[in-house]
């Protein structure tokens, strides 16, 4: 017998043992299945181990599958080998062996079973009862895959894809991809829309890629239901339809698809083919945030920073933020940075901040670049360094942040960190202003305004204050306002003036409360109220706008808008002195002057008037000669004033000097006229005796002691107190306005008395 003869009988025998075993499965008659493994017939034996493998028309019973399985394999039945392979690789009915596993799938893959080639790939593969030999796996993939195995083609193109026991080769991984795609395996229909997406192997065609990427997605393949809503979304190979990204990316995202769920949160967040709903959002950026995904997790922060669709919590703000930045995502790490610099959900700590701004802005993140620089124009958490702060700016400018843009011409503008540059200021304010930057078009408008880096063109101003006023920027509605009160750059009208000051006052702005203040006050642009004059004036002088204190002061010393008040006038007044306007440093010399609401003082007055004249000295302004004249004539009336002053004082003193001198007359009189009556009273001898000398020191000393009204055994103590007494009674300057001959007595006597004090204190 020859060798095709051989083959021939194989062939036959096995078709016979075949077709006799298989009848027993078809009827899935135990007892005849039973008998004939029995016999030993090997088809019968291996029916028999699938029929207690999987339970028909008997118990399942993996041992038993074993057994039957084994005796067929032993045979060399190929399918009973592979299965046996099977029932060692998972350990069923015997324990797990990958070896055993190993060796069964060999010997029914050399016989050329495609099942057994594609599972002994997997084994090399994954190093699973064999050394891990890449190699060996393309080997058997390869010979599983031309028998047509669709998972064994999709597996060798994924090793050609990678380059794993191949060299890496695009147009063989794209060869096998499609072979197991138009087999319907989805996952290969995934991985050859990933191929036409990105241009390997093929060239890159985005009809090519949503086709497969749908094949993949109506079998329900997660990572193509994704991958097709990101198409819809983005407007690659089929029209922009969010409507459809999101039936997409919910299909996918209900399968756990992390990916899905973060941008089905988004689509929700967004409003995207879906009414916006926050809590929505919430919902599916949670998940994947609990399982670690970055971008989630930072959305998820963004979400409770805003109180969108859960309460603001700036501690749950933190929490997300962080667990992204650990992660490196850049935004996060910005905006944590932020929160450690606010002081919100943490301590405030501006080191923390820089060391957060600094990760994500060497990854160049722009918005920690621009606040990098912040801190460092600032010196919060590191040195204050122009230079450095400019250099972050820049970085962030030049990647278009408008905020940054704008900050690097406050920096040019103002010569910090660079060479101050008029001209470099405007070209980085434009930038950001032409991106809608409040701040940059309103300084914009007023280089344009005082002509700084530009022509001065007051059109040119208006224009960029208008954008910026309709933002809300209450500075750039102020100056708005201004330009309409004066006419510059548009038409001059005051009802336009009054309603850009009104928007800025409305906001703070204490220039604009001023400014509407007097609208009211002069009746420009509105009735002439002054009472709604006083209420702005108010609220600007009460953040100390010196033009309002000052105005105020008036308003209170002409009872315009409010009761007649000059305390209330002097306490304003003052105010706007103290911060040098020259109009009310002049307004409270005059109220020192004339004692208006304050008590009458020309030294004060003239202390103001002189500020004033100081003040008028170094001003450079159109109103300088106004403001001198008026000084002048202030310290000219000031002169005359106490000129005035003197001269009435000195009339009217020396009326009430004359009317004493009579008063004091008509008292020494009637003083001495009682003198004279008591003297009269005393013996003529005892009077005598006190003028004449003592003739002995006993005499003498006797006599002393009567002039001070001495006692016998008197002390120095008595002595001196008698001395003070006498002396207080007799001294000249007491009675120097008596008459002549009295006031002569009285010293004759002080006399007497300053011999008697000196002569006892020798005894």
């Amino acid at each position: 017998m020859n060798i095709l003869q051989k083959i021939c009988f194989v062939l036959l025998l096995t078709t016979f043992s075949s077709v006799y075993g298989w009848d027993c499965f078809k009827d899935k008659n135990i007892d005849n299945c039973s008998v004939k493994a029995e016999q030993g017939n090997a088809e019968s034996q291996y029916h028999l181990g699938v029929m207690y493998q999987r339970g028909d028309g008997v118990f399942r019973d993996y041992n038993e599958a074993v057994k039957w399985y084994r005796k067929s394999a032993e045979q060399g039945h190929s399918d009973a080998q592979y299965n046996l392979g099977i029932m060692y690789e998972r350990g069923h009915g015997v324990p797990q062996d990958y070896k055993e596993a190993v060796k069964w799938y060999k010997k029914s893959a050399e016989q050329g079973e495609s099942l057994a080639q594609y599972n002994l790939g997997v084994m090399y593969e994954r190093g699973d009862g064999v050394p891990q030999v890449h190699k060996e796996a393309v080997k058997w993939y390869k010979e599983s895959a031309e028998l047509g195995h669709s998972g064994a083609q999709y597996n060798l193109g994924i090793m050609y894809e990678r380059g794993y026991g191949v060299l890496q080769n695009y147009k063989e991984a794209v060869k096998w991809y499609t072979k197991a795609a138009e087999q319907g395996l989805s996952g290969a229909q995934y991985n050859l829309g990933v191929m036409y997406e990105r241009g390997h192997g093929v060239p890159q065609d985005y009809n090519e890629v949503v086709k497969w990427y749908k094949k993949s997605a109506e079998q329900g393949h997660s990572s193509g239901q994704f991958n097709l809503g990101l198409m819809y979304e983005r407007v690659h190979g089929v029209p922009q339809d969010y409507k459809e990204s999101v039936k997409w990316y919910r299909k996918s995202a209900e399968q756990g698809h992390s990916e899905a769920q973060y941008h089905l949160g988004v689509m929700y967040e967004r409003g995207h083919g879906v009414l916006q709903d926050y809590n929505e959002a919430v919902k599916w950026y949670r998940t994947p945030a609990e399982q670690g995904h970055s971008e989630a997790q930072y959305h998820l922060g963004v979400m409770y920073e805003r109180g969108h669709g859960a309460p603001q919590d700036y501690n749950e703000v933190v929490k997300w933020y962080r667990k992204s930045a650990e992660q490196g995502n850049a935004s996060a790490q910005s905006n944590l940075g932020v929160m450690y610099e606010n002081g919100q959900g943490v301590p405030q700590d501006y080191n923390e901040a820089v060391k957060w701004y600094r990760l994500a802005a060497e990854q160049g993140d722009a918005s920690a670049q621009s606040n990098l620089g912040g801190s460092y124009a600032k010196g919060l958490g590191v040195h204050q360094d122009y230079k450095e702060a400019v250099l972050w700016y820049r970085k962030a400018a030049e990647q278009g942040h408008s905020g940054a843009q704008y900050n690097l011409g406050v920096m040019y503008d103002e010569g910090r960190g660079v060479v101050q540059d008029y001209k470099e200021a405007v070209l980085w304010y434009r930038k950001a202003a032409e991106q809608g930057h409040s701040g940059a078009q309103y300084n914009l408008g007023v280089m344009y305004d005082e002509g700084r880096g530009v022509v001065q063109d007051y059109k040119e101003a208006v224009l960029w204050y208008r954008k910026a006023a309709e933002q809300g920027h209450s500075g750039a509605q102020y100056n708005l306002g201004v330009m309409y009160d004066e006419g510059r750059g548009v038409v001059q009208d005051y009802k336009e003036a009054v309603l850009w000051y009104r928007k800025a006052a409305e906001q703070g702005h204490s220039g604009a409360q001023y400014n509407l203040g007097i609208m009211y006050d002069e009746g420009q642009g509105v009735p002439q109220d002054y009472k709604e004059a006083v209420k702005w004036t108010r609220l600007a002088a009460e953040q100390g706008h010196s033009g309002a204190q000052y105005h105020l002061g008036n308003n209170y010393r002409k009872g315009q808008g409010v009761p007649q008040d000059y305390k209330e006038a002097f306490k304003w007044t003052r105010l706007a002195a103290e911060q040098g306007l020259p109009q009310a440093q002049f307004r409270l010399g005059v109220m020192y002057s004339k004692g208006q609401g304050v008590h009458q003082d020309y030294k004060e007055a003239v202390k103001w008037y002189r500020k004033v004249a100081v003040a008028i000295v170094e001003e450079q302004s159109k109103n300088k000669g106004v403001l001198l004249t008026l000084a002048i004539i202030g310290l000219i009336l000031i002169v005359f004033l106490r000129w005035v002053y003197r001269l009435i004082r000195k009339i009217i003193l020396g009326r009430v000097h004359k009317e004493q001198e009579r008063e004091k007359e008509q008292v020494h009189r009637e003083q001495e006229r009682q003198c004279c009556r008591e003297k009269e009273r005393q013996e003529p001898d005892q009077s005598r005796k006190k003028r004449e000398k003592p003739k002995n020191s006993n005499e003498k000393k006797r006599s002393y002691e009567e002039i001070l009204g001495l006692s016998s055994g008197w002390t120095k103590s008595d002595l001196k107190s008698a001395y003070r007494n006498k002396c207080q009674q007799t001294h000249p300057d007491k009675w120097k306005d008596f008459p002549e001959d009295i006031a002569q007595r009285l010293e004759e006597e002080y006399k007497e008395v300053q011999e008697a004090y000196k002569y006892l204190s020798k005894k």
